[in-house]
């Protein structure tokens, strides 16, 4: 009993501590063998010791970078969850926020930080005992499962209490660069977590939903190196939009119900039409694997999770028929072209034309014969929702893209599109050659040595009931009316249906600066500028605050049979389990 005393004196002293076990029940219990005073002078000691200033004001819009990680596909932000930061992959085309916990000892959740179960975060709540199932599955056969719970979430200066989330206990998703999960983005009709918890919309909705922003959009930018890209909630990034009224908007589709699902149709996923493709000279209107379902308009979702731009097969063999020298090299629809080729790929949307050089949709060259490219688009087989294509980073690191949430009975889903392509002119083949070198976009495949034939497939039975019309929509899932609309009808000009959009209204915001200029003077009195990189606030991922200050500041507490064994700094103390 001595050592157990002299313990709980040893954590009264201490800035941080442990606390509690993984909740299993919608009240905050905590295991009876731990004892009661020590759980709570430990909770009162994490609280007390925060180094993060409470906030005292809320914005209505946010910045924030957005990285690019070393598997040169996906794309990361940070957010917090309980003031705890984790590197989250962003996704439009779903619309959840999972991540990893401490309870998943799958292989894959060796590397990543995990949101800590044995925290006690004052502001984590249980949802059901933590007995809602959540589970998630990707189209390459990775899936992840857990429980439901609710946290606070912040990005930016944007915070959401009781925001509904996913913490994972397996997975088999491998992530990169302490990625941790991924902030879905898209419709609360996408959302699984939405259906399965009361008042369990997705973060991005929930701020537009709620009146919460300047206006309901984030906007996005993308890289292709170290540069950072940035994602902004309420407004858009205004270093990158330099006028508005060059925004081309497209209006979103509305998808009818799944079978029996209503009698409306409603805002599913971040898609749009896409009205024609152009290869060097060569144009031709895209094939709708639906032509009847979608008034013969071809489908493109704009996924900000996917890396490259995949197609179906009648339209990207069209497309690679006009490029001399190509051919599909595999049955996953991959087709490859001379890496010296100069011609522009073009798609369209809306009225305004979208322009890809070979330096954007080559992927790179082949090992097995270098002067052929890997390229995009990827052609992939029929789906029964109608989304043909899938614009994923290829194609979206050409343009600042804006997501519109639409207002209830005002306005409708938009996505807008700035063009960011400044140069018209294909790189020289030295040029492409340095490009694919220092990206190290050398791919290793092997190419069959005999022309492959265009793959026939038969086209699924159609996923959505046609007889509920997409002129009746449910738009109470859109944000708040109390929004005034960007945009107003009239007969012509400026937007998709004749909808003319007010761009002086449309709010911006501007991101931190990376860079310091320091205006200095030198001895002699005479003035000179500096530039050097502006300090930013280092962030410690998968911890709460104060937990890795240093030596004495840092506990931990794990189970070994009936010991429990304490860690202070370097010092590790054991005491009967009570």
């Amino acid at each position: 009993m001595v050592l157990f005393f002299t313990l709980v004196s040893v954590f009264a002293v201490l800035d941080v501590a442990w606390a509690g076990l993984v909740r299993d029940s919608p009240s905050p219990q905590r295991p009876s063998c731990v004892p009661e005073i020590l759980h709570e002078r430990i909770r009162r000691q994490v609280l007390n010791s925060s180094t993060t200033p409470v906030k005292t004001t809320t914005l209505t819009s946010g910045i924030v970078s957005v990285a690019l990680a070393s598997d040169k596909q996906t794309f990361y932000s940070v957010i917090s969850a309980g003031n705890i930061s984790f590197r989250v992959a962003l996704d439009t085309a779903s619309s959840d926020l999972w991540v990893l916990s401490s309870a998943c000892t799958s292989p894959s959740c060796k590397s990543p930080p995990k949101y800590p179960l044995y925290y006690d975060s004052p502001s984590f709540v249980p949802v059901n005992g933590n007995a809602t199932t959540f589970n998630v599955s990707f189209a390459d056969t990775t899936t992840a499962s857990g429980f439901v719970a609710l946290e606070t979430v912040q990005l930016a200066d944007l915070s959401v209490p009781n925001q509904a989330f996913g913490l994972m206990q397996s997975s088999n998703v491998s992530f990169v660069d302490e990625i941790s999960g991924i902030l879905g983005l898209g419709f609360p009709r996408l959302s699984t977590i939405n259906s399965l918890a009361i008042n369990a919309t997705p973060f991005f909705a929930h701020l537009a939903q709620k009146g919460e922003l300047d206006y309901p959009l984030f906007g996005v930018s993308l890289t292709r190196n170290a540069t950072p890209g940035s994602l902004s909630f309420g407004a858009v990034d205004s270093s990158i939009i330099q006028n508005a009224s060059d925004i081309e908007w497209n209006e979103v589709v509305p998808f009818e119900p799944f079978g029996s699902e209503s009698n409306s149709s409603s805002y599913l996923q971040w898609a749009v039409h896409i009205s024609n493709i152009t290869v060097g000279t060569e144009n031709f209107s895209p094939e709708p694997t639906y032509p009847q379902a979608n008034s013969n308009h071809s489908i493109a979702l704009i996924d900000i999770g996917t890396s490259g731009i995949f197609g179906p097969y009648q339209d990207v063999e069209r497309i690679f028929s006009a490029i001399d020298g190509s051919r599909l090299v595999d049955e996953t629809g991959q087709w490859a072209i001379p890496c010296d080729t100069n011609l522009t790929m073009t798609f369209t949307f809306s009225e305004q034309n979208f322009t890809l050089l070979p330096s954007d949709y080559l992927i790179g060259p082949t090992s097995a014969i270098p002067a052929l490219c890997l390229s995009w688009p990827k052609a992939t087989p029929p789906s029964s929702d109608g989304i043909d294509w899938q614009m994923g980073a290829a194609f979206l690191r050409t343009v600042y893209t804006i997501f519109s949430f639409g207002i209830a009975h005002k306005e409708p889903p938009m996505i807008g599109f700035y063009s960011l392509q400044t140069n018209s002119t294909p790189l020289d083949t030295s040029d492409l050659d340095a490009v694919f070198s220092s990206l190290s976009l050398t791919v290793a495949t092997s190419l069959p040595n005999y022309i492959l034939p265009t793959p026939t497939f038969s086209i699924p039975s159609y996923a959505f009931n046609t007889s509920v019309p997409t002129s009746v929509i449910v738009e109470t899932d859109l944000a708040t009316s109390t929004y005034a609309p960007l945009f107003s009808n009239v007969n012509n000009g400026g937007g998709p249906d004749g909808q003319r959009f007010n761009f002086s209204a449309l709010p911006q915001v501007a991101p931190t600066p990376t860079l310091a200029t320091l205006i200095l003077t030198d001895q002699s009195g005479s003035l000179y500028t500096t530039t050097s990189v502006a300090p930013s606030t280092s962030i410690v991922l998968g911890e709460p605050p104060g937990y890795t200050s240093a030596g004495i500041e840092t506990a931990a507490r794990r189970v070994f049979g009936r010991m429990f064994v304490v860690t202070i700094g370097a010092m590790t103390v054991l005491t009967p389990w009570f």
